[in-house]
């Protein structure tokens, strides 16, 4: 089990607020928790008229309806309505490793609170919980107070435990009450039936995975003679990594990330793959981007 701090570059943060008018625009319908819905009366766009009803408010009557038919009509409108977004954070002992400097948790976290960041800007309902084999579930609430409340517990979380994310999902499912943004950070590398357990169990929601992944395990660099250590087990192995290892274990990473965004796609959810390597304000860009 890990002790150490894990640190948020604040920079992260002054960079989000530089580039809010960008920001802002790509993810009102998604991050900030909108979603459309029929009303009558003050919203967003017209989209349509209907005829007027008793107990309808007057101001959405359009007058030069009248005029031309008279008859009354009222004003349809696409108004915002309220998402909570559940972020789900791996805190297993495998989101530890670090080739370089950054661990995968602490890339995994940037990004979690990188879309609390956006959510909180609205002012709308965002909860964190880490996971292993057991799940810590957070309370969905607003605020920045909350935001910064969830930073510093997550600079003192203690990571150990293995990945259990189906168990951890079906937990979670339970303390899930109506439809919402689900984003689900994580290494993903465990039993694929777990995963694709856990995609369908949110099928419902609108679902993002994120997948973070240091360089060296998406591009297995060592050769030669080495130790390698499995963090969730502490299993040693010492063996010879040849080329032909490599090209086997190349090729079951990539049926595995494969198999994974097969399932995302098959339910409509989306998946980004991540290395700690990558400027974390550009991957986090890279997600809004795809958004519409």
């Amino acid at each position: 089990m890990s002790d150490k701090k894990h640190t948020i570059d604040v920079d992260f943060f002054r960079q989000l607020d530089r580039f809010t008018f960008i920001v802002r625009k790509k993810v009102s319908s998604t991050y900030a928790g909108s979603r459309r819905s029929l009303h009558s009366g003050k919203g967003l766009d017209t989209i349509g008229y209907r005829e007027y009803h008793k107990g309808d408010e007057l101001k959405s009557i359009d007058w030069n309806a009248y005029a031309r038919t008279e008859k009354l009509y009222v004003r349809q409108f696409e108004e915002d309505k309220s998402l909570t977004t559940h972020i789900l954070l791996d805190a297993s002992n495998s989101m530890d490793y670090a080739g370089d400097n950054t661990t995968k948790f602490e890339y995994a976290t940037m990004l979690a609170a990188g879309f609390a960041y956006l959510v909180t800007r609205d002012n709308d309902k965002f909860a964190i919980s880490t996971f292993s084999d057991e799940i810590d579930i957070s309370k969905a609430r607003r605020g920045r107070k909350y935001l910064l409340e969830t930073i510093e517990r997550l600079e003192d979380l203690k990571l150990g435990g293995k990945t259990g994310i189906d168990n951890a999902t079906a937990q979670y499912g339970k303390a899930v009450n109506s439809r919402s943004l689900i984003i689900i950070i994580s290494d993903f590398l465990e039993d694929l039936e777990a995963i694709e357990s856990a995609i369908y169990r949110f099928s419902y929601h609108d679902l993002i995975l994120v997948q973070v992944l240091d360089p060296t395990e998406r591009d297995l660099t060592v050769h030669g003679h080495s130790k390698l250590v499995d963090l969730e087990t502490e299993v040693n192995l010492d063996t010879y990594v040849s080329d032909s290892f490599k090209e086997e274990y190349q090729e079951q990473l990539d049926t595995h990330i494969n198999r994974i965004s097969d399932v995302c796609n098959k339910v409509g959810a989306e998946f980004y793959i991540f290395t700690t390597d990558v400027p974390i304000f550009d991957a986090f860009l890279h997600t809004i981007a795809r958004r519409k």
